[in-house]
């Protein structure tokens, strides 16, 4: 391999390392720490590598192509969240934190060479299929996954509104594969709903971490409560995927009192180890307006459950956990996800980057959920007839262990393996709509509410 591309690729992998770190997370400047020296034994492995396939390859190979997927494999082999983003699939990502991209509405993830479903979003093409979490899809159209990265697949699942594309799934439970044919929407996902249960009683729904998250919980707060104080609040974090961390900072500060930790980092760099708090320079970003100011006096004190589900992850844990702790709002439903890691956003140049697996996060109380959950206060199956069984992050080839709770995947497991008697008639059961008259464990937690207002009148006549 000539020596001027052995030169480039470690530009390449320089540029990796001492990149920027403009996150969706938080920032840092890059000169805080030194880079570390280049492994030469392994570049050189590398360089040996590059040059058989340029040589002997049965057909010439592309430089960048080759670097690229070099780029690709690394990141992917780390863990299930790492990833390098080309120009497309990093613009996607900025879109998406936005509230609106093109596809089918489904969160995914990559095992044994195929797509794994993580979870529909609601309310589109996947979701009204059928689509059900920890389905395996083994070919688009006609062309076999095995062998794409995820950007790849992720790319053509995507594409122009009113288009068909057909997902061969194969699913627990079914002996032949699950053939579907969708029609590509403009997805806009709607992050936060709410409405009144009954008299007193508000929903409020939180159903993914976008930009404006935490300042659309203060709207709804203030519609709820336009005819009067709520006597109890269910916030709704069921299938929440996640999202942005400061929004997850945001709508916790609305529940807790001003300064109260919310949660904390801690990586190999002093970047990464980092409290944040129910503070204005924690949830604010770019904006000078608090939009807590205009929060109804009520909300620190309404009485509070929130519900949960193995679809909850990431940020949904990050509140959760804060409010669980501080003991502000009682927990229910099922375990949830389990994802504990901050992924921060490196760009490489003006249009690709990477996305890299910094840090850690813990519950106020020092609490790590990766691999592990949050566990609910109460547990309330999704039905009378249990809970749908989902993949969990401890389900993710190569995913982070837990670094403060070494039987946290075991008990994850026994946690999953508890629930349901019959996994087929749970998952069917499972498929209400939320805040609908089926929803069992909203009228749950409106019970648990009634009964802390009984007790609330009863110590307060």
């Amino acid at each position: 391999m000539p020596s001027s591309k052995l030169k480039q690729f470690g530009l390449v992998m320089t540029g990796v390392v001492a990149g920027v770190m403009i996150s969706l997370n938080f920032s840092a400047n890059a000169d805080k720490t030194a880079l570390a020296p280049l492994p030469v034994e392994e570049l050189r492995a590398f360089a040996d590598v590059f040059n058989a396939i340029k040589q002997g390859y049965v057909e010439p190979v592309d430089d960048k192509k080759l670097v690229t997927h070099a780029i690709s494999g690394m990141l992917s082999g780390l863990d299930p969240h790492s990833a390098y983003l080309d120009a497309e699939a990093f613009k996607d990502l900025q879109v998406g934190t936005q509230g609106e991209f093109g596809g089918l509405g489904i969160e995914v993830g990559m095992e044994d060479g195929f797509v794994k479903v993580v979870s529909p979003i609601e309310d589109t093409p996947a979701f009204r299929a059928g689509v059900k979490a920890g389905d395996l899809i083994v070919k688009l159209d006609d062309t076999p996954v095995k062998g794409m990265s995820l950007n790849d697949a992720v790319k053509r699942m995507r594409g122009k509104p009113k288009t068909d594309i057909t997902l061969t799934i194969m699913r627990k439970g079914e002996v032949r594969p699950v053939i579907v044919t969708l029609t590509r929407e403009v997805i806009k996902v709607q992050s936060v709903k709410s409405k009144v249960v009954e008299p007193g009683y508000g929903y409020l729904r939180v159903a993914q971490f976008q930009e404006n998250t935490a300042s659309s919980v203060v709207t709804h707060l203030q519609k709820l409560a336009k005819d009067g104080e709520l006597k109890g609040l269910v916030l709704d974090l069921r299938n929440d995927p996640g999202g942005l961390l400061h929004g997850a900072v945001g709508v916790a500060a609305a529940f807790l009192p001003v300064n109260t930790l919310v949660v904390s980092t801690d990586g190999r760099t002093e970047d990464a180890k980092r409290e944040f708090r129910a503070s204005s320079d924690d949830y604010l970003r770019g904006s000078r307006d608090d939009f807590l100011r205009a929060l109804p006096k009520w909300a620190r004190d309404v009485p509070m459950v929130v519900l949960v589900n193995g679809g909850s992850a990431s940020a949904s844990e990050i509140v959760a956990g804060a409010l669980q702790d501080h003991k502000r709002a009682v927990i229910m439903g099922t375990q949830s996800f389990g994802k504990g890691s901050v992924q921060t956003i490196l760009p490489l140049n003006n249009t690709t980057a990477i996305k890299l697996t910094t840090a850690r996060y813990y519950t106020p109380s020092g609490r790590s959920i990766q691999a592990k959950g949050i566990e609910p206060d109460i547990v309330v199956e999704e039905s009378t007839n249990g809970s749908a069984k989902r993949i969990r992050e401890a389900d993710l080839d190569g995913h982070l262990g837990n670094d403060r709770d070494p039987e946290a995947e075991r008990k994850a497991r026994e946690a999953q393996d508890a629930q349901g008697a019959d996994e087929d008639e749970a998952a069917q059961a499972a498929r209400f709509e939320q805040a609908g008259k089926d929803d069992y464990q909203l009228g749950q937690a409106i019970n648990l509410l009634k009964g802390l207002q009984i007790v609330q009148n009863k110590n307060n006549p």
